[in-house]
């Protein structure tokens, strides 16, 4: 799901590949992750759009489609649940993030924490 967070994932799909019964995966992943997996999906998808609205120029609408959201009211409405904010929003009002900070703490402070 990392790695394919913009390719269409649904539960029947990610419970085939891990060979088991879609409630059981569903309930195997809430409870590892603590979210559904739909959720967990989501999520992902907003962390990329977030770095992408902070890094690039590019257009929310562009970004909607490339981070694997197939509509941008849901875009914007799922965007707005996990950050709290519009992604224009968001972009106008960005975190600085320092040059020299590791990315891995980079990308713990901006991570959304709905």
């Amino acid at each position: 799901m990392d790695r394919a967070y913009a390719q269409p994932l649904d539960v029947p799909a990610l419970a085939r590949i891990a060979h088991v019964s879609e409630a059981h995966f569903t309930r195997t992943f809430r409870a590892t992750f603590g979210e559904t997996p739909h959720r967990y999906l989501q999520r992902r998808r907003v962390e990329r759009a977030m770095f992408l609205l902070r890094e690039t120029e590019r257009s929310v609408t562009d970004i909607c489609f490339s981070v694997g959201f197939s509509s941008l009211g849901t875009f914007s409405r799922t965007f707005r649940d996990i950050v709290g904010s519009s992604p224009r929003t968001y972009r106008k009002e960005r975190p600085v993030v320092a040059p020299n900070v590791p990315n891995c703490f980079t990308m713990a402070w901006t991570r959304p924490s709905a």
